[in-house]
């Protein structure tokens, strides 16, 4: 049976269209806008297949964000603040006092902000290939937005099939290009454009108090490097990559992806093995593949993967032989997580996944940084990893930087010499990080 259309006022007037399905803990899932349109996508079979499925042993919360399907149109500003307002209705109007919350591509950032102003109300955060800020703009993108400017159809079905990725079947595309012409306007999807271009919740990330899971796919066109920021700078956050190319839950092997936030919201650990790393004081490494988007356009989707894989393999080793530990909790898909006990060790490692990097044809970014890190299941978070993962951001194609805390730890390791390259501004870290290249000493 269609579940019961209901309306929630927002706090600044707007009437937001949601429906329930199910009976249990509520997950409420904000899923990206403008393309939403609750009586629509009830009528698409892999749609709804998706929302049983979500459903299944819980209470399933959907809603249309304003200015999309059977939402309030009449409309005009959809900023941040005023998309949080949407969620925050429909949770009020439940009378609601816990929920799951599901965030996907461009609600991801709504999902963060409520998060972050009403922790009390939510009890585990899902990040569905989205990002914290930054939406990503390629050619493709950009020539795609410029179609809205000129054909409205022509764009709702372009962007319905870039969104979707390889879709399943011609029919479920052309189903979600339909939804995508009824489900909004030229005027809101331009409005909404322009929005995704100012969100940035980068500033929330490290005081979330909310466990978080960070589920993405291994070829969406969304940028894994998005995902490792978000699952790097949130606390007790995990990251869960899973193959395929599309951002349409639905598209795919759907069912793994239910299964990780089934396993998630029960409280079961969602990698293999546990880590066996330290807690406390540890070096930390990251080591991610240089532009692996134009790699993947430049040798081919298989050709890539093919080739990241066997890297993916040979760091893990490199970082084991040196007596460091790859996270297994922290896939992430364009390279590697990994924690030291020893400085000296840890910039061998480095230099020499650098190395196994360049030999492999994609070259790493590699960065190293010291401090607390806290371990809980499968995972390690805290400041000192995201510092880390920013400074690996600084580096060039094989080159390793690390920071001053560990040069000072290793000043005195034989063999490698240090560089400086002086205080860098780190983005979501307060006081800038000095850092220096550190090398193979000649001779």
């Amino acid at each position: 049976m269609e579940p019961r259309i209901q309306y929630a006022k927002t706090s600044d007037g707007v009437s937001i269209a949601y429906w329930v399905l199910g009976k249990g803990m509520p997950l409420v899932y904000a899923s990206s806008p403008p393309f939403n349109h609750l009586q629509m996508e009830w009528q698409i079979p892999q749609l709804r297949l998706l929302f049983e499925r979500l459903a299944r042993g819980r209470m399933l919360v959907k809603y249309d964000h304003r200015g999309c399907g059977l939402s309030q149109r009449d409309v005009h500003d959809y900023s941040l603040d005023r998309l949080v307002r949407d969620l925050e209705a429909v949770i009020d109007s439940l009378q609601l006092q816990s929920v799951n919350l599901l965030g996907g591509v461009h609600a991801g950032p709504v999902a963060i902000a409520y998060a972050a102003r009403s922790p009390q109300r939510v009890a585990r955060l899902i990040l569905w290939c989205t990002y914290a800020s930054g939406y990503v703009r390629s050619e493709r993108s950009e020539a795609i937005r410029g179609l809205l400017e000129r054909d409205w159809e022509l764009y709702a079905e372009t962007a319905a099939r870039y969104q979707l990725g390889s879709p399943e079947t011609a029919e479920f595309s052309g189903r979600m290009a339909e939804l995508a012409k009824e489900s909004t306007t030229p005027r809101v999807a331009r409005a909404m454009h322009a929005a995704w271009l100012q969100f940035d919740v980068t500033a929330l990330l490290r005081d979330l108090k909310v466990p978080t899971l960070v589920l993405h796919r291994r070829e969406v066109r969304y940028p894994i490097e998005l995902a490792k920021i978000l699952a790097a700078e949130i606390p007790d956050a995990r990251l869960a990559v899973l193959e395929g190319e599309s951002s349409g839950m639905a598209v795919g092997d759907m069912e793994s992806v239910a299964q990780a936030i089934d396993e998630f919201l029960s409280g079961v650990a969602t990698a293999e093995e546990p880590v066996q790393g330290p807690t406390g004081t540890a070096v930390i490494l990251f080591a991610d593949i240089v532009d692996s988007t134009a790699l993947t356009e430049r040798l081919g989707d298989s050709t890539f993967r093919e080739k990241a894989r066997d890297l993916d393999a040979a760091l893990r080793n490199v970082i084991r032989d040196h007596s460091g530990t790859p996270i297994e909790g922290k896939l992430l898909g364009d390279g590697v997580l990994a924690v030291f006990t020893s400085a000296r060790q840890a910039i061998e490692a480095a230099l020499a996944c650098g190395k196994a990097g360049d030999d492999a044809g994609l070259p790493l970014h590699l960065g190293l940084h010291a401090g607390d890190v806290i371990r809980e299941d499968n995972n390690v978070y805290g400041g000192a990893v995201n510092i880390a993962s920013r400074i690996s951001g600084l580096s060039a194609p094989g080159e390793v930087l690390v920071s001053d805390i560990v040069r000072g730890l290793a000043r005195t390791s034989a063999g490698v010499a240090f560089e400086d390259r002086g205080e860098q501004a780190l983005k979501g870290v307060g006081d800038p990080v000095r850092v220096y290249e550190v090398r193979w000493r000649d001779g």
